[in-house]
């Protein structure tokens, strides 16, 4: 993958699960919920404070996170479909 994610911007794939409902029929795409779940691919340098001091971002390249229903931006890269979406969209790291 060749983007770079800028300031306190990351790029996460969203995990699908795939759904089925009673009786064995799989829902369609329109049909199923956002996925909440994601694994991070890339990270950027983090915001500037006030007096233009980088902060440290609180999530890393390989972590598995929970974010917003409907956090972030959209994009399909190398067929991918990968969301691009603030820090403060991230509700938390999930731990294994």
């Amino acid at each position: 993958m060749n983007i770079r994610p800028l300031g306190d911007r990351l790029i996460v794939e969203p995990i699908e699960k795939e759904e089925t409902i009673a009786g064995g029929l799989l829902l369609p795409d329109t049909a199923k919920e956002k996925p909440q779940q994601g694994n991070v691919l890339a990270v950027g340098a983090g915001r500037r404070d006030d007096d233009g001091e980088r902060i440290p971002m609180d999530v890393k390249a390989g972590d598995k996170v929970l974010f917003a229903k409907y956090a972030g931006t959209e994009v399909k890269i190398d067929g991918k479909k990968l969301l691009i979406m603030k820090e403060t969209d991230i509700l938390g790291v999930l731990e294994e």
